[in-house]
């Protein structure tokens, strides 16, 4: 009782700090701009009621445009950006060059990361061989995705405007190369609200051994309210961390603290109207929840060993494996939009494990696996039809091979690529057994079907019931949307 009488005083100190003339006159002065200028874009809130009918409105599930054909998205994004030329785009040609000085119109008034001078071209470092009914060209590096094509889409074509990862990852993720945009799972949980009011909507498991280059800004929520941002879990230790009792507190002492501030919190919401008061007040709330529904849904133990074997999974270690399994089960929890990041795709021949014929093909192994297993086991649950999984990195991989320092180096690597990249999806009203796009004999130049990332991610937001062009938000005196001004829906992969 002491804590909650303590937090009690200190509110009323603040309060009556926040109405003294010498407060106002040393502290707010500098506001006094701020505040007119607020007033005059319709910023704030006039006459706040009902703190829990506004906390509800505020994180309510929403209504999309039209009926959708996902109800949730699962997306592996593999940081640092998987060479497409040594998994799915087929380049016979590319091989008769190996070796070669490359062009000089690949080169003139191109801009790449570390190539110098003229690099050598680089023939393709895999086999690739007809995969499914369908056909689809697929590299000997995915033996376990090849068994699934026919419930694939890939677009070989996809294409960005950033050359170097954070940036990259910020444009695909966020829809701006630059911080402060909300992702794409904030967006998605920002207009359609989640299924299940004990978990996030918006979950992210990273592997690889490092977060992506871009940091935690790819799971940001910008500019939305921050309850829509993504919570971050693991699969190994606390599945959240500080969501656990703190040493010496009971989860009595616990509820009644969360009560105390949350009086707090709703006093200060009604004199201010600060929607961010609404956020701390929803996410202390979901913390107390989460404390009994998270290690639930994360301990994979009570997984059938079949699942595990599927997966290659090893409960209490993380992995992509893990993290994948770790999806479906969260999803089928209600959970809308689950983010992976697997970290070490960044293949520029610098050292071993970036080498194209020898530490992509191991990188390549569990990925593959889990991959494959995941896409499988949503199919035969019933969840494929209306899950959306979306895999891809950041951009592609030139054609040529690196020469770092305008050197050759040991190792067989390429350098970053805008032109040219792949992504395939499955599930949620797309097509299966289907390839779209074409580049160039060399995999250079996207020829036909292009598709920018902001195409991409009008595309998702499609499938997702969303209408990119009407789904937007008012932020520093303007609308903004995921798509900035641009994006047009890849209607050729709908089924």
């Amino acid at each position: 009782m002491s804590k909650r009488i303590d937090l009690t005083s200190e509110y009323q100190y603040r309060e009556l700090q926040s109405r003294t003339r010498r407060h106002f006159i040393k502290q707010c002065t500098t506001g006094l701009g701020g505040i007119a200028l607020g007033s005059l874009l319709g910023c704030g809130r006039s006459n706040p009621t009902n703190t829990q009918a506004d906390i509800e409105a505020f994180v309510r599930k929403q209504v999309p445009h039209f009926a959708p054909s996902a109800k949730r998205i699962i997306y592996l994004h593999m940081a640092g950006a998987p060479s497409q030329l040594e998994l799915f785009d087929y380049k016979p040609e590319l091989a008769k060059l190996d070796g070669k000085d490359c062009p000089q119109s690949l080169l003139e008034g191109k801009k790449f990361a570390f190539i110098q001078g003229v690099p050598k071209m680089l023939g393709p470092q895999a086999e690739f061989s007809p995969r499914g009914n369908s056909g689809m060209m697929v590299s000997d590096n995915l033996p376990h995705f090849s068994t699934i094509v026919d419930d694939v889409s890939l677009i070989k074509t996809m294409h960005t405007d950033q050359f170097n990862h954070a940036p990259a990852q910020l444009l695909l993720q966020t829809g701006s190369p630059r911080l402060g945009r909300p992702s794409m799972g904030s967006w998605v949980t920002y207009g359609l609200g989640s299924e299940n009011e004990d978990l996030p909507g918006f979950m992210v498991l990273v592997s690889g051994g490092n977060t992506p280059d871009a940091g935690k800004s790819v799971w940001g929520s910008g500019f939305l309210p921050s309850v829509y941002q993504g919570v971050q879990c693991r699969s190994e230790g606390d599945p959240v961390l500080y969501v656990s009792n703190p040493s010496g507190i009971d989860g009595n002492l616990r509820k009644q603290t969360i009560d105390a501030i949350n009086q707090i919190n709703e006093k200060e919401y009604k004199e201010f109207g600060d929607p961010e008061t609404l956020t701390r007040i929803s996410q202390y709330e979901m913390a107390y929840r989460m404390q009994t529904s998270v290690p639930e849904v994360m301990d994979i133990k009570d997984e059938p060993e079949y699942i595990h074997e599927m997966y290659g999974t090893e409960p209490g270690k993380t992995s992509f494996a893990n993290n994948c399994l770790l999806a479906r089960r969260l999803i089928e929890k209600g959970v809308r939009f689950v983010q992976l990041f697997d970290w070490g795709w960044d293949m520029h021949g610098v050292q071993e494990r970036e080498a194209l014929d020898t530490g992509l093909p191991i990188k390549c192994k569990p990925i593959d696996k889990a991959m494959t297993a995941l896409v499988k086991d949503l199919k035969q649950r019933g969840l494929l039809d209306d899950t959306l999984v979306v895999w891809g990195g950041e951009f592609g991989r030139t054609p040529m091979q690196e020469n770092r320092g305008g050197k050759e180096w040991p190792f067989k690597g390429r350098d970053h690529h805008t032109e040219a990249f792949p992504v395939w999806m499955a599930g949620g009203g797309v097509k299966g057994g289907f390839t779209l796009g074409e580049t160039d004999e060399i995999g250079y130049y996207g020829i036909q079907d292009k598709v920018h990332v902001h195409d991409l991610q009008a595309t998702i937001l499609h499938l997702m019931g969303m209408d990119h062009e009407k789904f937007t938000y008012f932020a520093q005196g303007r609308d903004f949307r995921l798509t900035d001004v641009s994006g047009k829906v890849v209607s050729k992969v709908i089924a």
